[in-house]
């Protein structure tokens, strides 16, 4: 059940401090209220998430309250509309933490925090021609893989889809899309793309929607329709399994970010990088698309910047990692981390941290919302109808969009997001291979 919000909360207590003194502990000293954290995480996930958070209460009288939901930018939205916004809420857009960032609504976090996490994860952002360090991921997934049964043949994949999430259908199509347009074009047209300095009818673009439905092969209307209204992680199986795999579609393959880990628990999966699939240059096959769960401080209470360091940090990394079951383990950004504690997460942790020459962050994240939410759309009615001239519709639609939420001039548009989107495991902004 969601907390009452923090104002409701303050005037309560005030109420009763009013009426004894005697009888509220914690009235004397003006006992502060807990700070609220609002997350994307539920169930599982959740569960550890918010064990974790308890057992960093330091005896100090201060505590947290978590707040998961499905819905975590229509939450988010009507909290700061009803101006009782979280202390600390952690997202997964780069694109909606820049628009609060450029609001005012964020509060920059300590230099030192830039440190927690290489670019892509915590890149710098100018906001009133300053620098600074608005938000620190938590936890981070790899994105570029496809997972299969150990006796599957590569000679000829079935793709296994679905696109269903809620409010956010259609997100696993445009991953495809993002991790081929990098792996075909490159980080430096990447990033043009997912800035919004680059036309969605640039032939590079066109180029990795036609090559995902390539990729797809002829689908009935039927198979069409079942995977427009299943969920990306499948429907339960007779036995209780889930994933896609394992969903009747008849399928030896899945393009799926690291987190699906958790559906395959206990199944006998393997994993492997998406750039043998995808038709694009050797010189970026080395190259993985990555997303995060970023925490930002939309409150000016000194106790929200300390609890994002403490979350952040080795404590609070191997709290979380104790409290979670083997398959919704987190990953971190950073080499600092817990070890791995089986061979799919000792791969997935090894692309991560060793052998990437580059990681970017996840396309469809970085842009505007209206834009990300367009480009879902956009996903949803090209995988039921990829015919050359649809397409030619859609990406003039998503032209425009464009061009009305980036301003009409190029040289000064309305949205800057941070530009270093792209990094070696190392730290330093990564070489890209020419494109």
């Amino acid at each position: 059940m969601r907390a009452l919000p923090n104002r409701v909360q303050r005037a309560l207590l005030a109420a009763l401090c009013l009426l004894t003194v005697a009888l509220v502990p914690g009235c004397a000293s003006k006992a502060p209220v807990p700070l609220v954290v609002l997350g994307p995480w539920t169930g599982i996930e959740g569960d550890a998430f918010e064990a974790a958070l308890k057992r960093l209460d330091d005896g100090t009288g201060r505590t947290y309250t978590y707040e998961g939901t499905n819905s975590l930018r229509e939450t988010l939205v009507s909290q700061l509309a009803a101006d009782d916004p979280p202390d600390v809420a952690i997202l997964n857009s780069i694109g909606e933490l820049t628009e609060y960032a450029r609001r005012g609504l964020l509060s920059p976090l300590p230099e030192q925090m830039a440190g927690r996490a290489y670019p892509p994860w915590a890149p710098t952002l100018r906001v009133d021609g300053r620098p600074g360090t608005y938000w620190v991921p938590l936890k981070v997934d790899l994105k570029s893989l496809v997972w299969s049964r150990p006796d599957a043949s590569d000679a000829d994949p079935v793709w296994c889809v679905g696109l269903a999430s809620q409010a956010t259908s259609g997100w696993p199509g445009t991953d495809w899309i993002e991790d081929i347009l990098l792996h075909q074009a490159g980080p430096t047209l990447y990033t043009k793309w997912a800035t919004s300095r680059l036309s969605w009818q640039d032939p590079a673009v066109r180029r990795a929607w036609t090559t995902w439905a390539r990729l797809l092969g002829k689908r009935g209307a039927k198979s069409i329709e079942r995977s427009l209204i299943t969920s990306y992680e499948g429907v339960p199986g007779p036995n209780g399994s889930r994933g896609l795999l394992n969903s009747g579609f008849h399928c030896t393959y899945e393009h799926q970010s690291a987190f699906i880990r958790y559906v395959y628990a206990g199944d006998d999966v393997r994993v492997e990088p998406s750039a043998g699939f995808l038709g694009g240059r050797a010189a970026n096959r080395d190259t993985y698309e990555v997303a995060g769960d970023m925490a930002a401080v939309f409150s000016t209470d000194p106790a929200a910047q300390e609890l994002v360091e403490r979350l952040s940090g080795p404590t609070g990394r191997a709290l979380w990692r104790r409290q979670a079951a083997p398959e919704a383990r987190p990953l971190f950004p950073t080499r600092t981390g817990p070890e791995p504690a089986n061979p799919i997460e000792q791969k997935i942790d090894t692309l991560l941290t060793s052998d990437a020459h580059a990681l970017c962050f996840d396309a469809s994240d970085v842009m505007p919302p209206e834009l990300r939410d367009a480009f879902h759309r956009a996903v949803l009615e090209f995988f039921r109808d990829p015919a050359e001239e649809h397409l030619t519709s859609l990406l003039r639609q998503l032209e425009t969009v464009r061009a009305q939420v980036t301003g009409e001039s190029p040289a000064d548009p309305s949205f800057r997001p941070p530009e270093d989107l792209c990094a070696s495991p190392g730290g330093p902004a990564a070489a890209p291979a020419p494109s």
